[in-house]
């Protein structure tokens, strides 16, 4: 089997950040908006650091104004992680991108998503799920927008409530009030933390915001204590070394802590992040790590049982994933 063909669970995607930029650049010359600058000669997108990719993320989604272009989003993102053998994903979606926060907006947003997803598990046998997140860097109260839309929404499709965004802005516990609203409402809860800040934001984040995952996470690995912790505790990580790699979070594939923190214990699990921003593929991700590490087929098996796992799904769909994780 190859790495291509081997199925594949991915539970940290970002919708818009999985756009494929000629499908962005597509829509900018139908509405007749000029975004050319957020792409590079070769048509890819192009930017310096982080704080730029926020910015030139947030220019694309100008080109998703309204329902239909999240319907084809959401088939087009669909598509490609099929490709690589993707069964089951789970992305970030975002309300500030969808009709402004306003719940009623929202619900039209929502329903061309989830009619796009089911098209695309009847047609590619790909399964998807949503997590509602707030944006860290817009704050603590447009967070609580994001979170009525999420407790209002949740449902079959809409499963979890996480926050994106610059993690430096804040400190966790700003944005708990939104988190209890999620908790209360029934939905399974994510943070972003620990890819730019210290371990002490990590263990924040789990302390105030009571997450049963994190996204990203790696700064944890410079706290033994922590790692011990998350350890016992089971709290999983959505591990994302190609973005970690490309974005200077880690020094690179040799240095990247997802080997150190499993061989301690810690549930890791591997995604994509934003694919065409980081140049990786759930395939080039996979490659990398059996390249790196010397990780068989039987460890890349262990990554994909631990992300079922842990996957914000319900038990029938779990069940109905974990057959086809069992047929390779």
């Amino acid at each position: 089997m190859t790495f291509n063909s081997m199925p594949k669970v991915e539970l940290h995607l970002h919708l818009e950040g999985a756009a494929p930029p000629a499908f962005i650049a597509g829509l900018a010359r139908e509405k007749s908006i000029d975004i050319s600058e957020i792409f590079d000669e070769n048509g890819g997108y192009a930017y310096r650091d982080f704080e730029h990719f926020l910015r030139v993320y947030e220019a694309a989604c100008t080109t998703l104004t309204g329902p239909e272009e999240f319907y084809r989003l959401t088939k087009a993102v669909l598509e490609e992680s099929a490709s690589h053998g993707v069964v089951y994903s789970e992305t970030f979606l975002s309300p500030d991108f969808c009709g402004g926060g306003d719940l009623s907006a929202w619900r039209d947003y929502l329903a061309a998503m989830e009619m796009a997803a089911d098209e695309a598990e009847r047609d590619m046998g790909i399964t998807l799920r949503g997590i509602i997140t707030c944006i860290r860097h817009f704050g603590p109260e447009q967070a609580k927008t994001a979170a009525k839309c999420a407790a209002e929404t949740k449902g079959r499709f809409i499963t979890g409530f996480g926050m994106a965004g610059a993690e430096m802005v804040g400190r966790p516990g700003d944005y708990a009030y939104s988190f209890d609203m999620a908790r209360e409402a029934g939905l399974q809860l994510t943070c972003h933390a620990g890819e730019w800040g210290g371990p002490d934001m990590v263990a924040d984040t789990i302390r105030d915001l009571r997450v049963e995952r994190i996204g990203h996470g790696i700064n944890a690995i410079k706290d033994p204590a922590l790692v011990d912790q998350m350890a016992q505790t089971g709290v999983v990580l959505e591990v994302c070394p190609g973005s970690n790699v490309f974005l200077k979070a880690s020094g690179g594939w040799a240095d990247h802590p997802i080997k150190p923190l499993r061989d301690a214990g810690v549930k890791v699990t591997v995604s994509t992040d934003d694919p065409p921003f980081f140049h990786t593929t759930m395939t080039d991700e996979f490659v990398n790590l059996a390249k790196t590490f010397g990780w068989d087929d039987s460890d890349l098996r262990a990554l994909n049982e631990t992300a079922l796992a842990a996957a914000f799904c319900d038990e029938d769909t779990r069940a109905k994933i974990a057959k086809k994780l069992e047929a390779t």
